[in-house]
């Protein structure tokens, strides 16, 4: 799409300057992508065989016996890490005009949490899943994960990473009932979802947890789409 920009008194063009915008290009992108990561994340914990509180060794085990899932998990989890951050921003897009300040401490402490969190906690290949996948020495791995698990620059980053989950979600769950944006239920769910993940002690009931935000993020989709062009951003200029 181009819109037309009038060009000032006294410039040397004489006629107006086509703009090609692609506000709707970035509009729709963001409702693709909203659900996403809430989705896969939830599909991998429900089919992961393990709970994510047990052993190294007993995660290996675990692995060992379900072998065929791991690749499909792997890249169920690299969809959620690459994805968390354009929908964090995308819930904040719709909920901020009618709830600014709720918005706006919801989404600092979300993306601060995965900003810092997604890199320096270890990534999608773990020390599990990379010694079956690799057939690596389980006794060197799993001091390796020892290791791992007991830096604190490791411990920092997976703390900062759940406040951004349970809290920093939490507030924006808030943030898009009190704007109006989305229909209640879809706001609850973010809500609600995100904030009981990390203290379901079974992956099933994690998954399911993150199935019930994912259903939410769908409500912050279906916003998306409503908007129009104006609603979603002011139009390009010329310079």
């Amino acid at each position: 799409m181009a819109s037309r920009t009038q060009v000032a008194p006294g410039d040397p063009a004489t006629v107006d300057r086509p703009v090609h915008e692609r506000r709707a290009f970035w509009r729709i992108l963001l409702a693709v992508v909203a659900p996403l990561p809430m989705l896969t994340k939830g599909v991998f914990y429900v089919l992961s065989p393990v709970s994510g509180d047990a052993s190294f060794r007993e995660t290996v085990a675990a692995f060992r016996a379900h072998e065929g899932l791991l690749e499909t998990m792997k890249w169920l989890d690299a969809v959620f890490v690459a994805l968390l951050i354009p929908a964090t921003v995308a819930i904040a897009w719709v909920a901020r005009r009618g709830a600014p300040r709720l918005t706006t401490a919801g989404a600092f402490i979300a993306l601060t949490g995965f900003f810092v969190g997604i890199p320096l906690s270890g990534g999608v290949e773990t020390p599990a899943l990379v010694t079956v996948q690799h057939h690596l020495d389980p006794t060197t791995m799993a001091a390796f994960d020892k290791a791992m698990n007991g830096e604190p620059l490791t411990g920092i980053a997976s703390l900062l990473f759940i406040v951004g989950v349970v809290f920093g979600l939490g507030l924006l769950g808030g943030a898009l009932r009190r704007s109006r944006a989305v229909p209640a239920w879809a706001a609850y769910a973010v809500m609600i979802g995100g904030a009981t993940h990390p203290f379901i002690p079974w992956s099933v009931g994690q998954g399911a947890g993150l199935l019930v935000a994912a259903a939410g993020l769908v409500g912050v989709s279906a916003a998306l789409l409503r908007m129009s062009d104006d609603e979603f951003d002011l139009p390009p200029i010329t310079r």
